[in-house]
């Protein structure tokens, strides 16, 4: 089945805590928008994630310089108009690095066109896209479809 097979493959080349950082951001975009700040714990509710994980995530993010904080009692995480403008793609590198775009579809250390593993010239074409998708997708881009109801970042 190949739906299957490449939700295998989706499952290993991005990890958990990508997923949760890119949930996170994007409700941090949505929220930003009117230069709202929001805290760990309102993140953590919105995209049901366990707070300190989510904490530990958006520190790291915090550090590479894809979200900011403020501290204090009305601190929190938002996005400035910089920010907005990032894309999932970047949130993508900063957790898990390039391999998304880059890796094998199999997880073989080494994979090429002379060396290829079986899926390695469908893979080709899958990567280039989520590349592609992933590159346009700017954080900013959702917030009036999760706003409407239209999109979710939790089940």
């Amino acid at each position: 089945n190949s739906s299957l097979s490449l939700h295998r493959i989706k499952q290993k080349m991005v990890s958990k805590t990508c997923e949760y950082a890119i949930r996170a951001m994007l409700f941090i975009a949505q929220k930003s928008k009117n230069n709202a700040k929001v805290g760990v714990k309102q993140i953590a509710k919105a995209i049901d994630s366990p707070e300190p994980f989510i904490a530990k995530i958006l520190q790291d993010l915090g550090r590479k310089g894809l979200v900011i904080s403020a501290k204090g009692p009305t601190g929190g995480f938002y996005l400035d108009n910089a920010g907005l403008k990032k894309s999932l793609a970047d949130i993508v590198i900063a957790i898990d690095g390039d391999k998304l775009f880059t890796g094998c579809g199999l997880g073989l250390k080494t994979c090429s066109a002379k060396m290829p593993c079986p899926v390695h010239d469908d893979f080709v074409d899958i990567r280039k896209h989520i590349k592609s998708m992933m590159q346009n997708a700017k954080l900013g881009d959702y917030n009036t479809s999760l706003e409407l109801g239209e999109k979710y970042l939790k089940r």
